[in-house]
């Protein structure tokens, strides 16, 4: 295991539920894609209501069995790994908004 403190990036990628890359849902793509690179981990987060560029509300109402719901992944990792990777997500993505931002890891250690 990689134990990474001190100043690293963090990388929050915002797409929607749908989107897709070759067969997959994006989302699912991209984690497999930063687990085979080996980043120190991500967390996909599904939110419960959103819009985007298109101003169209997308929301999670019971009625609603095909709203495109928010993702947004979560990567923390160092800024040169993140940025090494830009260009093979921004490949994947056909739409949506990436985030980076300087954060203080405090501790990551796996538990025994």
């Amino acid at each position: 295991m990689r134990r990474i403190e001190g100043e690293q990036v963090l990388m929050r990628i915002f797409i929607g539920e749908h989107d897709r890359w070759e067969w997959r849902p994006l989302y699912m793509a991209l984690i497999g894609l930063f687990r085979s690179k080996g980043l120190a981990g991500a967390t996909v987060l599904k939110g419960a209501a959103g819009f985007g560029p298109d101003s169209i509300l997308h929301t999670a109402g019971i009625l609603k069995f095909s709203a495109d719901l928010p993702i947004v992944i979560e990567v923390v990792d160092s800024g040169e790994r993140l940025e090494s990777l830009l260009p093979e997500v921004d490949r994947m993505m056909k739409g949506g908004l990436i985030t980076m931002e300087k954060v203080r890891v405090i501790r990551y250690e796996r538990e025994g």
